[in-house]
């Protein structure tokens, strides 16, 4: 059985980035690890992961967490790649394909805080800041 920290993990990298494959999971996981290290974000994965849910619909931090949606991993083999990923990163994995982001939106959409950070790169269509 894994963790509740390796799941909302793995269903985070699932749900936000398993159509950019693994760099853009493994770039999702680094921006929820960056946010757990931050002092402006709670400091456990779940909490950073489900930030935003007491707003109401679309209000998450994690579009997928609160978009009203079912929350299941339907594609095993993306569900079993997160996962085994999610166990990496919570037992000292490190990378840094985002350079520090703890922010990122899709490049089709243009929220307003964007021109208040550092782009630091854009893999797939997700594109990445830092503060």
């Amino acid at each position: 059985m894994l963790s509740a920290a390796v799941m909302c993990l793995a269903m985070n990298m699932y749900h936000e980035a398993r159509s950019e494959g693994i760099q853009g999971m493994m770039a999702v996981a680094e921006v929820t690890m960056n946010r757990v290290e931050s002092d402006k974000f709670p400091d456990n994965v779940c909490e950073v992961v489900e930030q935003g849910y007491h707003k109401g619909k679309h209000r998450c931090q994690f579009s997928w967490y609160c978009d009203g949606k079912s929350d299941k991993m339907r594609d095993e083999h993306w569900r079993l790649t997160a996962e085994e990923l999610a166990v990496d990163y919570l037992t000292g994995f490190e990378s840094n394909f985002t350079q520090g982001a703890t922010f990122y939106h899709a490049s089709y959409v243009s929220p307003y805080w964007a021109k208040h950070f550092e782009k630091t790169t854009q893999i797939g269509t997700h594109i990445f800041y830092k503060e």
